[in-house]
């Protein structure tokens, strides 16, 4: 078994697989994603008998994490043809791009699970679900977005993202030209709500609606920028000790200090300092606010004294997410 990082020329080979294994993406749609997407993702594939038999993509985004711009990928069209499964293809190709992303110093990566269950053993957490605007009719006096309007729209989103959440896709003219033919794809539209000649609002227009609400899972990729990205309430000290089965990097102690006025700041900690151990992610379920101090405490794999509990709950979790992308 090889892993290979397929060359941009050599992406429309996936293609095959993606209809293969995703058959209700409609033909339009997949259309969309070769044509746009994989204009500049990353593709990591396994090829046996001559043929591509197992896929990764890492589609890139620019997030804002507590008002800082971080380059992230969305990990999408994790594939495995039937005959090959169960082979630890999917586990390989995770292994390889996250310590692919670790080397970039990318903080987490996030993706969309067609069953959490498969993506918990690789560290993955689920944080979110995802709220859309969907609407079956134009409300009158809104009116669909046109190219011209991206420029507003973006500005008029940022501000109003900037101010409701700690993570969320950054918003530019670029991110919704291309929002545009994505929803076009399966007959869906942008809309904006005006008052006067500015951008109240807006939804998306669809054909029906859906009664799912899909999930986002995060995961850490990069330790220490992760934790650098955080703010506090509080003056801080603590040191603990992390584990990860995959990132190898990953695995040390932590002399973790700060206020809420500086921020994290991090030091190299000794095993006679450290208060208690982390699974890579029962932190991440903690700095992204899905589950307490408490609940990470109990989790397989943790150990913490009582004063390491209470110096963490002065991390400031990522809580107010805003991950609504679909690919």
């Amino acid at each position: 078994m090889k892993i290979r990082k397929l060359e941009l020329q050599e992406h429309i080979n996936t293609r095959q697989v993606y209809e293969e294994i995703f058959p209700t993406d409609s033909q339009s749609f997949v259309d969309y994603y070769y044509t746009e997407k994989t204009k500049d993702n990353e593709i990591y594939v396994i090829e046996e008998d001559g043929a591509i038999q197992s896929m990764i993509h890492l589609n890139p985004y620019i997030l804002m994490v507590n008002g800082k711009e971080a380059v992230s990928h969305y990990i999408v069209a994790v594939a495995t043809r039937e005959a090959y499964r169960k082979r630890g293809y999917m586990a390989s190709l995770l292994a390889e791009t996250l310590n692919v992303m670790h080397e970039r110093r990318e903080a987490f990566t996030f993706l969309m699970p067609a069953r959490e269950g498969i993506y918990l053993p690789h560290g993955f957490r689920t944080v979110y679900e995802q709220e859309h605007s969907y609407r079956t009719e134009l409300e009158p006096d809104d009116r669909v977005v046109k190219d011209k309007d991206v420029y507003q729209l973006a500005e008029f989103a940022e501000k109003r993202l900037a101010e409701q959440f700690d993570v969320y896709a950054k918003r530019t003219p670029e991110y919704y030209l291309r929002l545009i033919k994505e929803y076009g794809s399966d007959g869906g539209k942008l809309v904006i709500k005006e008052e006067g000649n500015t951008i109240a609002g807006g939804y998306i227009l669809v054909p029906e609606l859906s009664e799912t609400k899909p999930k986002i899972m995060v995961r850490i990729v990069h330790l220490e920028q992760m934790l650098l990205s955080l703010k506090l309430n509080y003056f801080m000290g603590a040191c603990f000790e992390v584990v990860d089965p995959i990132i190898k990097e990953n695995n040390k102690i932590l002399l973790l200090t700060g206020t809420e006025y500086s921020g994290v700041m991090l030091m190299e900690g000794k095993p006679e300092q450290s208060e208690g151990v982390l699974t890579i992610e029962a932190l991440g379920s903690l700095v992204f606010g899905s589950k307490t101090v408490e609940e990470i405490a109990v989790e397989n794999g943790v150990s913490m004294s009582d004063r390491l509990k209470e110096e963490l709950k002065k991390i400031i979790p990522l809580s107010r997410i805003y991950l609504n992308e679909i690919v």
